[in-house]
Protein backbone atom coordinates (compact mmCIF):
# COMPACT_ATOMS: atom_id res chain seq x y z
CA UNK A 1 0.00 0.00 0.00
CA UNK A 2 2.78 2.39 0.99
CA UNK A 3 4.77 1.41 -2.09
CA UNK A 4 1.78 2.13 -4.34
CA UNK A 5 1.33 5.53 -2.64
CA UNK A 6 5.01 6.40 -3.17
CA UNK A 7 4.93 5.36 -6.84
CA UNK A 8 1.71 7.29 -7.42
CA UNK A 9 3.06 10.50 -5.88
CA UNK A 10 6.44 10.15 -7.58
CA UNK A 11 4.70 9.80 -10.94
CA UNK A 12 2.55 12.86 -10.15
CA UNK A 13 5.60 14.96 -9.24
CA UNK A 14 7.45 13.74 -12.34
CA UNK A 15 4.57 14.69 -14.66
CA UNK A 16 4.09 18.09 -12.99
CA UNK A 17 7.83 18.71 -13.21
CA UNK A 18 7.76 17.85 -16.89
CA UNK A 19 4.81 20.22 -17.34
CA UNK A 20 6.70 22.99 -15.53
CA UNK A 21 9.77 22.42 -17.72
CA UNK A 22 7.75 22.61 -20.92
CA UNK A 23 5.97 25.72 -19.58
CA UNK A 24 9.27 27.48 -18.86
CA UNK A 25 10.60 26.63 -22.32
CA UNK A 26 7.43 27.70 -24.13
CA UNK A 27 7.09 30.77 -21.89
CA UNK A 28 10.60 31.99 -22.71
CA UNK A 29 9.86 31.50 -26.41
CA UNK A 30 6.60 33.48 -26.13
CA UNK A 31 8.23 36.32 -24.17
CA UNK A 32 11.12 36.56 -26.62
CA UNK A 33 8.56 36.78 -29.43
CA UNK A 34 6.64 39.54 -27.64
CA UNK A 35 3.57 37.39 -26.87
CA UNK A 36 3.29 38.50 -23.24
CA UNK A 37 -0.43 37.80 -22.81
CA UNK A 38 -0.08 34.20 -23.98
CA UNK A 39 2.92 33.74 -21.69
CA UNK A 40 0.91 35.10 -18.75
CA UNK A 41 -2.06 32.83 -19.51
CA UNK A 42 0.31 29.86 -19.80
CA UNK A 43 1.86 30.69 -16.42
CA UNK A 44 -1.55 31.08 -14.75
CA UNK A 45 -2.81 27.83 -16.29
CA UNK A 46 0.24 25.82 -15.25
CA UNK A 47 0.14 27.23 -11.72
CA UNK A 48 -3.55 26.35 -11.49
CA UNK A 49 -2.96 22.78 -12.68
CA UNK A 50 -0.12 22.31 -10.18
CA UNK A 51 -2.30 23.62 -7.35
CA UNK A 52 -5.24 21.38 -8.27
CA UNK A 53 -3.14 18.21 -8.34
CA UNK A 54 -1.04 19.02 -5.27
CA UNK A 55 -3.69 20.46 -2.95
CA UNK A 56 -6.20 18.31 -1.09
CA UNK A 57 -8.69 21.17 -1.01
CA UNK A 58 -8.91 21.21 -4.80
CA UNK A 59 -9.32 17.43 -5.09
CA UNK A 60 -12.81 17.55 -6.76
CA UNK A 61 -11.43 19.81 -9.50
CA UNK A 62 -8.98 17.13 -10.67
CA UNK A 63 -11.71 15.47 -12.69
CA UNK A 64 -12.80 18.76 -14.26
CA UNK A 65 -9.40 20.16 -15.23
CA UNK A 66 -8.87 18.07 -18.42
CA UNK A 67 -12.27 19.09 -19.74
CA UNK A 68 -11.73 22.73 -18.73
CA UNK A 69 -8.38 22.77 -20.55
CA UNK A 70 -9.99 21.57 -23.76
CA UNK A 71 -12.93 23.93 -23.26
CA UNK A 72 -10.61 26.92 -22.94
CA UNK A 73 -8.21 25.94 -25.73
CA UNK A 74 -10.83 24.75 -28.23
CA UNK A 75 -13.77 27.08 -27.48
CA UNK A 76 -13.06 30.05 -25.22
CA UNK A 77 -9.71 31.09 -26.69
CA UNK A 78 -10.80 30.82 -30.37
CA UNK A 79 -13.94 32.86 -29.60
CA UNK A 80 -11.93 35.48 -27.72
CA UNK A 81 -9.30 35.71 -30.46
CA UNK A 82 -12.02 35.97 -33.09
CA UNK A 83 -13.60 38.86 -31.17
CA UNK A 84 -10.20 40.57 -31.03
CA UNK A 85 -9.61 40.09 -34.77
CA UNK A 86 -13.02 41.64 -35.53
CA UNK A 87 -11.78 44.93 -34.07
CA UNK A 88 -8.64 45.02 -36.25
CA UNK A 89 -7.83 45.49 -39.93
CA UNK A 90 -6.28 42.02 -40.27
CA UNK A 91 -6.33 41.29 -44.00
CA UNK A 92 -4.05 40.78 -46.98
CA UNK A 93 -1.33 43.39 -46.65
CA UNK A 94 -2.02 43.82 -42.92
CA UNK A 95 -0.85 40.50 -41.49
CA UNK A 96 2.25 41.76 -39.67
CA UNK A 97 2.68 43.78 -36.53
CA UNK A 98 4.03 47.31 -36.91
CA UNK A 99 7.51 46.29 -35.74
CA UNK A 100 7.57 43.37 -38.18
CA UNK A 101 6.50 45.63 -41.05
CA UNK A 102 9.21 48.17 -40.16
CA UNK A 103 11.83 45.42 -40.04
CA UNK A 104 10.77 44.12 -43.44
CA UNK A 105 10.61 47.56 -45.08
CA UNK A 106 13.94 48.80 -43.69
CA UNK A 107 15.53 45.53 -44.79
CA UNK A 108 15.18 46.51 -48.45
CA UNK A 109 18.15 47.67 -50.51
CA UNK A 110 18.81 49.25 -53.88
CA UNK A 111 21.87 49.34 -56.08
CA UNK A 112 22.97 52.87 -57.09
CA UNK A 113 23.94 53.31 -60.77
CA UNK A 114 27.56 54.08 -59.81
CA UNK A 115 27.84 51.32 -57.19
CA UNK A 116 31.26 49.61 -56.95
CA UNK A 117 31.35 46.15 -58.52
CA UNK A 118 33.22 43.03 -57.48
CA UNK A 119 34.05 40.01 -59.58
CA UNK A 120 34.42 36.92 -57.47
CA UNK A 121 35.79 33.41 -57.08
CA UNK A 122 33.78 30.82 -55.18
CA UNK A 123 35.11 27.97 -53.06
CA UNK A 124 33.26 25.15 -51.28
CA UNK A 125 34.29 22.51 -48.75
CA UNK A 126 32.95 18.99 -48.32
CA UNK A 127 30.33 20.17 -45.81
CA UNK A 128 28.88 22.55 -48.40
CA UNK A 129 30.13 25.77 -46.77
CA UNK A 130 31.08 28.56 -49.14
CA UNK A 131 33.94 31.06 -49.21
CA UNK A 132 34.12 34.03 -51.60
CA UNK A 133 37.09 36.00 -52.86
CA UNK A 134 35.80 39.38 -54.09
CA UNK A 135 37.96 41.33 -56.53
CA UNK A 136 37.39 45.09 -56.31
CA UNK A 137 38.91 47.93 -58.25
CA UNK A 138 41.56 48.60 -55.62
CA UNK A 139 41.59 45.68 -53.19
CA UNK A 140 40.44 42.12 -52.70
CA UNK A 141 38.04 41.02 -49.98
CA UNK A 142 37.65 37.54 -48.48
CA UNK A 143 34.22 36.44 -47.19
CA UNK A 144 34.82 33.39 -45.06
CA UNK A 145 32.83 31.97 -42.10
CA UNK A 146 30.44 34.97 -42.10
CA UNK A 147 33.33 37.44 -41.85
CA UNK A 148 34.59 39.87 -44.49
CA UNK A 149 38.30 40.76 -44.32
CA UNK A 150 40.77 42.42 -46.71
CA UNK A 151 43.26 40.05 -48.31
CA UNK A 152 46.39 40.62 -50.35
CA UNK A 153 47.43 38.10 -52.97
CA UNK A 154 49.55 36.08 -53.03
CA UNK A 155 48.32 34.48 -49.80
CA UNK A 156 49.47 31.12 -48.44
CA UNK A 157 45.86 30.05 -47.92
CA UNK A 158 45.22 30.18 -51.66
CA UNK A 159 46.89 27.36 -53.59
CA UNK A 160 47.52 27.09 -57.33
CA UNK A 161 47.78 23.30 -57.64
CA UNK A 162 48.38 23.04 -61.41
CA UNK A 163 50.55 26.14 -61.78
CA UNK A 164 48.33 27.84 -64.36
CA UNK A 165 48.17 31.09 -62.42
CA UNK A 166 44.62 30.53 -61.16
CA UNK A 167 43.68 29.67 -57.60
CA UNK A 168 42.47 26.08 -57.31
CA UNK A 169 41.98 25.78 -53.56
CA UNK A 170 41.47 27.90 -50.45
CA UNK A 171 42.45 25.89 -47.39
CA UNK A 172 40.09 22.84 -47.60
CA UNK A 173 37.71 24.68 -49.96
CA UNK A 174 37.82 23.68 -53.63
CA UNK A 175 37.36 26.20 -56.45
CA UNK A 176 33.90 26.12 -58.08
CA UNK A 177 33.48 26.34 -61.82
CA UNK A 178 30.54 28.14 -63.39
CA UNK A 179 28.42 24.96 -63.22
CA UNK A 180 29.14 24.65 -59.49
CA UNK A 181 28.19 28.30 -58.97
CA UNK A 182 24.89 27.74 -60.75
CA UNK A 183 24.14 24.75 -58.52
CA UNK A 184 24.73 26.91 -55.42
CA UNK A 185 23.11 30.02 -56.89
CA UNK A 186 20.11 30.07 -54.46
CA UNK A 187 22.54 30.20 -51.52
CA UNK A 188 24.75 32.85 -53.13
CA UNK A 189 21.73 35.02 -54.00
CA UNK A 190 20.68 35.11 -50.34
CA UNK A 191 24.06 36.37 -49.17
CA UNK A 192 24.07 39.87 -47.68
CA UNK A 193 27.68 40.76 -46.85
CA UNK A 194 28.10 43.77 -44.51
CA UNK A 195 30.65 46.27 -45.84
CA UNK A 196 31.09 49.54 -43.92
CA UNK A 197 27.52 50.97 -43.72
CA UNK A 198 26.35 49.14 -46.82
CA UNK A 199 25.89 45.60 -48.12
CA UNK A 200 27.46 43.62 -50.89
CA UNK A 201 25.06 41.30 -52.71
CA UNK A 202 24.90 39.33 -55.95
CA UNK A 203 23.90 41.49 -58.92
CA UNK A 204 24.54 39.06 -61.79
CA UNK A 205 26.06 35.66 -62.30
CA UNK A 206 29.48 37.25 -62.78
CA UNK A 207 29.62 40.00 -60.17
CA UNK A 208 28.56 41.41 -56.83
CA UNK A 209 27.63 45.04 -56.28
CA UNK A 210 27.53 47.40 -53.33
CA UNK A 211 23.91 47.98 -52.22
CA UNK A 212 22.49 50.68 -49.94
CA UNK A 213 19.49 50.75 -47.62
CA UNK A 214 16.36 51.95 -49.45
CA UNK A 215 14.42 53.00 -46.33
CA UNK A 216 15.07 53.98 -42.75
CA UNK A 217 12.69 54.44 -39.83
CA UNK A 218 12.45 57.64 -37.77
CA UNK A 219 10.80 56.78 -34.42
CA UNK A 220 10.31 60.46 -33.47
CA UNK A 221 8.34 61.16 -36.66
CA UNK A 222 6.87 57.64 -36.67
CA UNK A 223 7.67 57.57 -40.36
CA UNK A 224 9.60 55.60 -42.97
CA UNK A 225 12.09 57.73 -44.94
CA UNK A 226 12.95 56.98 -48.56
CA UNK A 227 16.74 57.43 -48.61
CA UNK A 228 16.76 57.99 -52.36
CA UNK A 229 14.55 61.07 -52.51
CA UNK A 230 13.90 61.89 -48.84
CA UNK A 231 10.13 61.22 -48.96
CA UNK A 232 8.46 60.69 -45.57
CA UNK A 233 5.85 57.95 -45.22
CA UNK A 234 3.89 58.46 -41.99
CA UNK A 235 1.97 55.64 -40.24
CA UNK A 236 -1.69 55.98 -41.21
CA UNK A 237 -4.49 53.40 -41.07
CA UNK A 238 -2.15 50.43 -41.14
CA UNK A 239 0.13 51.72 -43.90
CA UNK A 240 3.15 53.99 -44.11
CA UNK A 241 1.70 56.63 -46.44
CA UNK A 242 3.25 59.65 -48.18
CA UNK A 243 1.54 63.04 -48.46
CA UNK A 244 0.48 62.23 -52.03
CA UNK A 245 -1.24 59.00 -50.89
CA UNK A 246 1.47 56.57 -52.01
CA UNK A 247 1.70 53.57 -49.66
CA UNK A 248 4.51 51.20 -48.80
CA UNK A 249 3.69 47.51 -48.55
CA UNK A 250 3.41 45.52 -46.43
CA UNK A 251 1.02 47.27 -44.09
CA UNK A 252 0.55 46.37 -40.47
CA UNK A 253 -2.26 45.38 -38.12
CA UNK A 254 -3.98 48.20 -36.22
CA UNK A 255 -6.94 48.54 -33.87
CA UNK A 256 -10.08 49.77 -35.67
CA UNK A 257 -12.64 49.64 -32.90
CA UNK A 258 -16.16 49.10 -34.24
CA UNK A 259 -15.28 50.17 -37.78
CA UNK A 260 -15.75 46.68 -39.26
CA UNK A 261 -19.19 46.44 -37.66
CA UNK A 262 -20.08 49.94 -38.86
CA UNK A 263 -19.02 48.99 -42.41
CA UNK A 264 -21.56 46.17 -42.35
CA UNK A 265 -24.27 48.74 -41.65
CA UNK A 266 -23.12 52.00 -43.26
CA UNK A 267 -20.63 51.30 -46.07
CA UNK A 268 -22.78 50.64 -49.19
CA UNK A 269 -20.02 48.53 -50.75
CA UNK A 270 -20.20 46.18 -47.77
CA UNK A 271 -23.65 46.69 -46.26
CA UNK A 272 -25.48 46.06 -49.56
CA UNK A 273 -24.13 42.53 -50.16
CA UNK A 274 -24.23 41.81 -46.42
CA UNK A 275 -27.90 42.81 -46.20
CA UNK A 276 -28.83 40.63 -49.19
CA UNK A 277 -26.91 37.68 -47.79
CA UNK A 278 -28.46 38.16 -44.34
CA UNK A 279 -32.03 38.25 -45.70
CA UNK A 280 -31.41 35.18 -47.88
CA UNK A 281 -29.93 33.35 -44.88
CA UNK A 282 -33.07 34.02 -42.85
CA UNK A 283 -35.30 33.03 -45.78
CA UNK A 284 -33.28 29.89 -46.51
CA UNK A 285 -33.31 28.69 -42.91
CA UNK A 286 -37.02 29.48 -42.47
CA UNK A 287 -38.16 27.92 -45.75
CA UNK A 288 -36.00 24.86 -45.16
CA UNK A 289 -37.60 24.25 -41.78
CA UNK A 290 -41.14 24.93 -43.03
CA UNK A 291 -40.91 22.82 -46.20
CA UNK A 292 -39.17 19.86 -44.58
CA UNK A 293 -41.59 19.91 -41.65
CA UNK A 294 -44.67 20.08 -43.88
CA UNK A 295 -43.51 17.26 -46.15
CA UNK A 296 -42.20 15.17 -43.24
CA UNK A 297 -45.43 15.60 -41.30
CA UNK A 298 -47.55 14.81 -44.36
CA UNK A 299 -45.67 11.57 -44.98
CA UNK A 300 -45.74 10.73 -41.26
CA UNK A 301 -49.53 11.06 -41.19
CA UNK A 302 -49.84 8.81 -44.24
CA UNK A 303 -47.41 6.21 -42.88
CA UNK A 304 -49.07 6.27 -39.45
CA UNK A 305 -52.27 4.88 -40.95
CA UNK A 306 -52.51 1.25 -39.69
CA UNK A 307 -54.64 0.27 -42.70
CA UNK A 308 -52.01 1.35 -45.27
CA UNK A 309 -50.63 -1.67 -47.16
CA UNK A 310 -46.83 -2.06 -47.47
CA UNK A 311 -46.44 0.59 -44.78
CA UNK A 312 -43.05 -0.72 -43.63
CA UNK A 313 -41.69 -0.76 -47.17
CA UNK A 314 -42.77 2.86 -47.69
CA UNK A 315 -41.10 3.87 -44.44
CA UNK A 316 -37.82 2.28 -45.50
CA UNK A 317 -37.92 3.98 -48.91
CA UNK A 318 -38.81 7.33 -47.38
CA UNK A 319 -35.72 7.44 -45.16
CA UNK A 320 -33.24 6.60 -47.94
CA UNK A 321 -32.09 10.26 -48.30
CA UNK A 322 -31.40 10.30 -44.55
CA UNK A 323 -29.36 7.11 -44.73
CA UNK A 324 -26.99 8.36 -47.45
CA UNK A 325 -24.12 10.73 -46.54
CA UNK A 326 -25.29 14.28 -47.23
CA UNK A 327 -22.24 15.37 -49.20
CA UNK A 328 -22.65 12.44 -51.61
CA UNK A 329 -26.31 13.26 -52.17
CA UNK A 330 -25.48 16.94 -52.76
CA UNK A 331 -22.80 16.09 -55.32
CA UNK A 332 -25.24 13.75 -57.10
CA UNK A 333 -27.84 16.53 -57.21
CA UNK A 334 -25.19 18.90 -58.54
CA UNK A 335 -24.77 16.59 -61.51
CA UNK A 336 -28.52 16.07 -61.95
CA UNK A 337 -29.10 19.84 -62.02
CA UNK A 338 -26.36 20.59 -64.53
CA UNK A 339 -27.87 22.89 -67.15
CA UNK A 340 -26.36 21.20 -70.19
CA UNK A 341 -25.62 17.65 -69.08
CA UNK A 342 -28.01 17.04 -66.18
CA UNK A 343 -30.68 14.35 -66.48
CA UNK A 344 -33.39 16.71 -65.17
CA UNK A 345 -32.96 19.20 -68.00
CA UNK A 346 -32.63 16.31 -70.45
CA UNK A 347 -36.09 15.05 -69.42
CA UNK A 348 -37.55 18.57 -69.53
CA UNK A 349 -36.18 19.05 -73.04
CA UNK A 350 -37.70 15.77 -74.20
CA UNK A 351 -41.11 16.51 -72.71
CA UNK A 352 -41.53 20.30 -72.86
CA UNK A 353 -38.55 21.64 -74.85
CA UNK A 354 -37.51 23.48 -71.70
CA UNK A 355 -34.02 24.06 -70.30
CA UNK A 356 -33.79 25.62 -66.83
CA UNK A 357 -30.52 27.27 -65.64
CA UNK A 358 -30.73 25.59 -62.25
CA UNK A 359 -27.33 26.69 -60.93
CA UNK A 360 -26.60 29.73 -63.12
CA UNK A 361 -29.65 31.93 -62.51
CA UNK A 362 -29.97 33.46 -59.01
CA UNK A 363 -33.67 32.61 -58.62
CA UNK A 364 -33.34 29.05 -59.89
CA UNK A 365 -30.12 28.50 -57.90
CA UNK A 366 -31.97 29.40 -54.69
CA UNK A 367 -34.86 27.15 -55.70
CA UNK A 368 -32.37 24.33 -56.35
CA UNK A 369 -30.86 24.71 -52.88
CA UNK A 370 -34.29 24.61 -51.25
CA UNK A 371 -35.23 21.56 -53.35
CA UNK A 372 -32.08 19.64 -52.45
CA UNK A 373 -32.35 20.63 -48.79
CA UNK A 374 -35.96 19.43 -48.81
CA UNK A 375 -34.76 16.08 -50.14
CA UNK A 376 -32.12 15.86 -47.40
CA UNK A 377 -34.24 17.15 -44.52
CA UNK A 378 -37.72 15.69 -44.82
CA UNK A 379 -36.77 12.15 -43.57
CA UNK A 380 -35.64 13.57 -40.23
CA UNK A 381 -38.87 15.53 -39.83
CA UNK A 382 -40.86 12.47 -40.89
CA UNK A 383 -39.18 10.25 -38.30
CA UNK A 384 -39.66 12.63 -35.37
CA UNK A 385 -43.21 13.43 -36.46
CA UNK A 386 -44.02 9.74 -36.77
CA UNK A 387 -42.77 9.12 -33.26
CA UNK A 388 -44.75 12.07 -31.90
CA UNK A 389 -47.91 10.98 -33.71
CA UNK A 390 -47.75 7.53 -32.17
CA UNK A 391 -47.59 9.09 -28.70
CA UNK A 392 -50.92 10.91 -29.14
CA UNK A 393 -53.73 8.93 -27.42
CA UNK A 394 -56.26 7.52 -29.87
CA UNK A 395 -59.07 8.32 -27.45
CA UNK A 396 -58.75 12.01 -28.33
CA UNK A 397 -59.56 11.31 -31.98
CA UNK A 398 -62.43 9.00 -31.07
CA UNK A 399 -63.96 11.66 -28.83
CA UNK A 400 -63.55 14.25 -31.56
CA UNK A 401 -65.28 11.99 -34.10
CA UNK A 402 -68.14 11.42 -31.67
CA UNK A 403 -68.50 15.20 -31.39
CA UNK A 404 -68.68 15.39 -35.18
CA UNK A 405 -65.24 16.93 -35.80
CA UNK A 406 -63.89 16.53 -39.32
CA UNK A 407 -60.28 15.84 -40.31
CA UNK A 408 -59.47 19.56 -40.61
CA UNK A 409 -60.66 20.27 -37.07
CA UNK A 410 -58.91 17.15 -35.67
CA UNK A 411 -55.62 18.12 -37.29
CA UNK A 412 -55.51 21.76 -36.17
CA UNK A 413 -57.10 21.25 -32.74
CA UNK A 414 -55.54 17.95 -31.68
CA UNK A 415 -52.68 16.74 -33.90
CA UNK A 416 -50.77 19.99 -34.54
CA UNK A 417 -50.90 21.41 -30.97
CA UNK A 418 -49.81 18.11 -29.44
CA UNK A 419 -47.03 17.76 -32.05
CA UNK A 420 -45.63 21.25 -31.50
CA UNK A 421 -44.95 20.64 -27.82
CA UNK A 422 -42.27 17.99 -28.39
CA UNK A 423 -41.22 19.18 -31.86
CA UNK A 424 -40.88 22.95 -31.30
CA UNK A 425 -37.34 22.69 -29.82
CA UNK A 426 -36.35 20.45 -32.73
CA UNK A 427 -37.72 22.96 -35.23
CA UNK A 428 -35.78 25.77 -33.58
CA UNK A 429 -32.65 23.62 -33.60
CA UNK A 430 -33.24 22.82 -37.28
CA UNK A 431 -33.46 26.55 -38.00
CA UNK A 432 -30.11 27.10 -36.25
CA UNK A 433 -28.58 24.20 -38.20
CA UNK A 434 -29.77 25.51 -41.57
CA UNK A 435 -28.69 29.02 -40.63
CA UNK A 436 -25.11 27.68 -40.74
CA UNK A 437 -25.61 24.95 -43.36
CA UNK A 438 -22.35 25.61 -45.17
CA UNK A 439 -22.15 22.14 -46.72
CA UNK A 440 -25.13 22.33 -49.08
CA UNK A 441 -24.32 25.88 -50.18
CA UNK A 442 -20.69 25.18 -50.95
CA UNK A 443 -21.08 21.77 -52.58
CA UNK A 444 -24.08 22.72 -54.72
CA UNK A 445 -23.41 26.30 -55.86
CA UNK A 446 -20.30 27.54 -53.98
CA UNK A 447 -22.43 30.57 -53.15
CA UNK A 448 -22.91 31.50 -56.81
CA UNK A 449 -23.93 32.85 -59.16
CA UNK A 450 -22.10 36.11 -58.35
CA UNK A 451 -24.15 38.95 -56.92
CA UNK A 452 -24.32 41.72 -59.50
CA UNK A 453 -22.66 44.96 -58.37
CA UNK A 454 -21.22 43.53 -55.15
CA UNK A 455 -17.81 44.91 -54.22
CA UNK A 456 -17.21 42.12 -51.75
CA UNK A 457 -17.05 38.42 -52.66
CA UNK A 458 -20.78 37.75 -52.29
CA UNK A 459 -22.87 35.30 -54.29
CA UNK A 460 -26.62 35.12 -54.78
CA UNK A 461 -26.91 31.91 -52.75
CA UNK A 462 -24.34 32.73 -50.09
CA UNK A 463 -25.50 32.43 -46.51
CA UNK A 464 -23.67 34.29 -43.77
CA UNK A 465 -21.27 31.43 -43.07
CA UNK A 466 -20.21 30.92 -46.70
CA UNK A 467 -20.03 34.71 -47.13
CA UNK A 468 -17.69 34.84 -44.14
CA UNK A 469 -15.53 32.12 -45.67
CA UNK A 470 -15.30 34.00 -48.96
CA UNK A 471 -14.46 37.25 -47.19
CA UNK A 472 -11.69 35.55 -45.26
CA UNK A 473 -10.14 33.48 -48.04
CA UNK A 474 -11.45 34.38 -51.49
CA UNK A 475 -11.74 38.16 -51.71
CA UNK A 476 -10.71 39.75 -55.01
CA UNK A 477 -9.15 42.56 -52.95
CA UNK A 478 -7.41 40.06 -50.70
CA UNK A 479 -8.38 38.15 -47.61
CA UNK A 480 -10.36 40.36 -45.20
CA UNK A 481 -10.08 38.41 -41.96
CA UNK A 482 -11.10 41.33 -39.73
CA UNK A 483 -14.34 41.92 -41.61
CA UNK A 484 -15.00 38.17 -41.77
CA UNK A 485 -14.46 37.92 -38.02
CA UNK A 486 -17.05 40.68 -37.49
CA UNK A 487 -19.58 38.71 -39.56
CA UNK A 488 -18.78 35.54 -37.61
CA UNK A 489 -19.42 37.37 -34.33
CA UNK A 490 -22.81 38.47 -35.65
CA UNK A 491 -23.55 34.84 -36.59
CA UNK A 492 -22.49 33.76 -33.11
CA UNK A 493 -24.82 36.30 -31.48
CA UNK A 494 -27.73 35.20 -33.68
CA UNK A 495 -27.18 31.51 -32.92
CA UNK A 496 -26.74 32.27 -29.22
CA UNK A 497 -30.05 34.16 -29.27
CA UNK A 498 -31.77 31.26 -31.04
CA UNK A 499 -30.33 28.84 -28.46
CA UNK A 500 -31.54 31.04 -25.61
CA UNK A 501 -35.02 31.16 -27.15
CA UNK A 502 -34.88 27.39 -27.58
CA UNK A 503 -34.05 26.83 -23.91
CA UNK A 504 -36.70 29.29 -22.80
CA UNK A 505 -39.30 27.79 -25.12
CA UNK A 506 -38.41 24.27 -24.02
CA UNK A 507 -38.97 25.26 -20.40
CA UNK A 508 -42.33 26.84 -21.28
CA UNK A 509 -43.41 23.68 -23.10
CA UNK A 510 -42.43 21.56 -20.13
CA UNK A 511 -44.64 23.73 -17.88
CA UNK A 512 -47.44 23.49 -20.43
CA UNK A 513 -47.16 19.72 -20.75
CA UNK A 514 -47.67 19.32 -17.01
CA UNK A 515 -51.18 20.70 -17.42
CA UNK A 516 -52.11 18.50 -20.40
Amino acid sequence: MIRTYIIKNSLKILLLGLLATVTIWVGITLVSGGHYLLALLLLIGTTGIAYVYLSKRAYPLRYLVPGLIFLFSMVVYPIGYNVYISFTNLSTGHLLSKDQAITQITGRFFTPPDAPTFSYDTFQNEEGDLALLLHGDKKDLLYYQDTLTPVSLPDDRFVDEDGDGKVDRFLSYQYLTISGIIQNLPIIERLRIPYMEHLIRLDSLREFKLAEHLYSYDPEENAIIDLQDGTFYHAMEGFFTADDGEEIYPGFKVWLGFRNYCSLLRNPAVSGPFGNVFLWTIAFATLSVVTTFILGLFLAILLNDPYLKFRRLYRVLAIVPYALPAFISILIWHGLLNTNLGIINHVLMQLFQLKIPWLENPMWARASILLVNLWLGYPYMMIVSLGALQSIPGELYEAARVDGAGWFYRFFKITLPLLLMPLAPLLIGSFAFNFNNFTIIWLLTEGGPPMIGAQTPAGSTDILLSYTYRLAFEGARGNQMGLAAAVSIIIFLIIATISAINFRFTGALEDLSKNV
